[in-house]
């Protein structure tokens, strides 16, 4: 709609122009349209006269005046304002907003995509959690996050790969095969004074529990070292299923699962170095190769192999996301936990050496979540193995629940997940609250079924009658969810989908309880039947971004 004004102002300009009304000079193509903060201000507002008053050494309000006669010629506006300094402010006719109920109705499930993202190629790799241990719920809320930006992106769009990156090596893996087999040794009733770096969860004995029953004392007094490997890719492999299947039933998915090793093992790794390396971009001190991250925006440069020979996480990193920009893609999407904000400008200082453009990496990074129950905070420590898994939320709450309130919040803002409220039917439960709007109209279906009241094709229905106020609202907010779905994808923003599904479920709550959907004049119902239907459409189109179901019940 923005673009329909705008060519309608700029023709509307060169046509003044040609008959002589306004001066000759080329269209600024700064101007914008936008939407006006108070509705009495209309439905949108263009500066044009603004931006082109020291073109045409003419005031803007003068521009402005003169093009309004010719603006209110065009049908999709019912009136046209000169206000302030001289804006033009555009009302819309009511034909128009009723009219675009049939284009809504027949777009359906594609309605709210949008070419916005021209086909860009964008990486969105999140979750990537280390493979020693399951899944906890500040996992959940990164999840939740990139996976919704995929769709979002997805449908605005872009050309999106969502991807998993999976840290198998380094020392974290020597510490959990190092913590399988204590507690194997454990298992046999060994004593074993366990050291507080190693895992402590119960998983751990579970595994261990596990090789106990294939293997037998097999590995009791052998050499630790010889055996493990075996340890390690046990508990990865166990772990990692856990992990993918906690995953799944979390509604996220992935394109790809990219190995750490992989990196290694394919040689990019010390190639990427030896690149560096030779370019001087990495230097050699006290036995230590040093990155010159510090020429490129770090605060220091920074270690990518110790002087012992061990390769540092950044040193894979590099090598990663190197990789990255050489699989074709042009934006990459980094979801990390907020304990990170530091490691954001050796990475981008990492791609400017290498070349690449470090404005192509975004990263979000997701704050803690806090779990209250019961009016108290739920304690965590991943170090002493007591924490909240995102197994336990979705057998307390759900997916739904978990989904839709892990995302009522900008992903960098802390959130309290009260998991009574979660589970609670009321408003006050937000997921509750959207869900019940779509099954409140699924009802109004069936409840016309079971009247005999049978719905007539769109085309024949008589739309000027949804012309009370709150059905005019309803139907502006309608035409902006295309809108919405752009924006968030274009500010990497999951979030704005559910604050718009909750202001629509708030309009359709308040619509429901004052006005009957099925009443004696059939043309009106008729009318509202088409209404409902395409905001049960928005609300099911809405919710399947965030990967949360659309009930026909509650």
């Amino acid at each position: 709609m923005r673009t329909r004004i705008k060519e309608i102002v700029e023709k509307v300009y060169e046509g003044l122009q040609a008959e002589g009304t306004l001066p000759k000079s080329g269209i600024a193509s700064d101007h914008i349209i936008s939407v006006p903060r108070q509705e009495q201000h209309g439905d949108y507002a263009s500066n044009f006269s603004m931006v082109m008053a020291s073109k045409l050494r003419m005031a803007p309000r003068k521009i402005a005046e003169t093009m309004k006669t010719e603006l209110e010629k065009e049908e999709l506006f019912e009136r046209v304002d000169v206000a302030g300094p001289g804006f033009l402010n555009f009302f819309l006719s009511k034909e128009f907003w009723q009219k675009n109920l049939l284009d809504i109705r027949k777009k359906g499930e594609e309605y709210g995509s949008s070419d916005a993202g021209m086909g860009r190629k964008v990486l969105v790799e999140f979750v990537s959690a280390n493979p020693t241990g399951p899944l906890h719920v500040g996992h959940g809320r990164g999840a939740a996050v990139g996976d919704s930006l995929c769709r979002v992106l997805r449908m605005a769009g872009y050309q999106v790969t969502s991807e998993y990156y999976i840290n198998d090596v380094g020392n974290q893996m020597q510490t959990l095969g190092r913590s399988v087999y204590l507690r194997y040794q454990e298992h046999f009733g060994r004593h074993i004074d366990f050291p507080s770096e190693c895992y402590q969860g119960d998983y751990i004995r579970d595994i261990a529990a596990g090789i106990a029953e294939e293997y037998g004392e097999r590995f009791l007094d052998a050499d630790a070292s010889e055996y493990m490997d075996l340890f390690i890719r046990r508990a990865v492999a166990e772990i990692f299923q856990g992990i993918k299947k906690d995953l799944d039933d979390f509604r996220v998915s992935f394109d790809s699962w990219f190995s750490e090793k992989s990196l290694h093992d394919s040689g990019l790794v010390k190639d990427t170095i030896e690149e560096l390396k030779a370019s001087g971009k990495i230097y050699e001190k006290d036995g230590a190769l040093w990155f010159r991250t510090s020429d490129y925006g770090d605060e220091k440069d920074r270690v990518v192999r110790r002087s012992n020979g061990v390769l540092t996480y950044f040193a894979a990193d590099i090598a990663y996301h190197r990789n990255k920009f050489q699989r074709g893609f042009e934006t990459l999407v980094d979801i990390w936990g907020a304990d990170h904000h530091g490691y954001i400008p050796r990475v981008k200082a990492a791609m400017a050496a290498m070349d690449f453009n470090p404005d192509a990496l975004n990263v979000l990074l997701v704050q803690l979540v806090n779990l209250i129950e019961g009016g108290q905070v739920k304690q965590m420590s991943t170090r002493a193995g007591e924490f909240v898994t995102l197994r336990e939320v979705l057998e307390d709450v759900g997916a739904d629940a978990a989904r839709f309130i892990f995302l009522t919040r900008r992903c960098d803002s802390h959130l309290d997940f009260d998991l009574d409220l979660a589970k609670s039917q009321s408003q006050e439960n937000p997921v509750y609250y959207v869900q019940y709007a779509h099954a409140r109209l699924a009802s109004v279906f069936r409840n016309a079924e079971e009247k005999g009241v049978a719905l007539v094709a769109p085309e024949s229905v008589n739309l000027s009658l949804l012309d009370d106020p709150e059905e005019m609202k309803i139907l502006k907010f309608l035409a902006v969810f295309p809108e919405t779905v752009a924006k968030s994808a274009g500010a990497l923003e999951p979030h704005r989908i559910s604050y718009y599904l909750t202001e629509l479920a708030g309009m359709l709550h308040k619509y429901y309880t004052t006005h009957r959907f099925i009443g004696d004049d059939p043309e009106l119902t008729q009318a509202r039947l088409l209404l409902a239907q395409v905001v049960k459409t928005v609300l099911r189109n809405g919710l399947a971004l965030l990967g949360v179901t659309a009930p026909e019940k509650m």
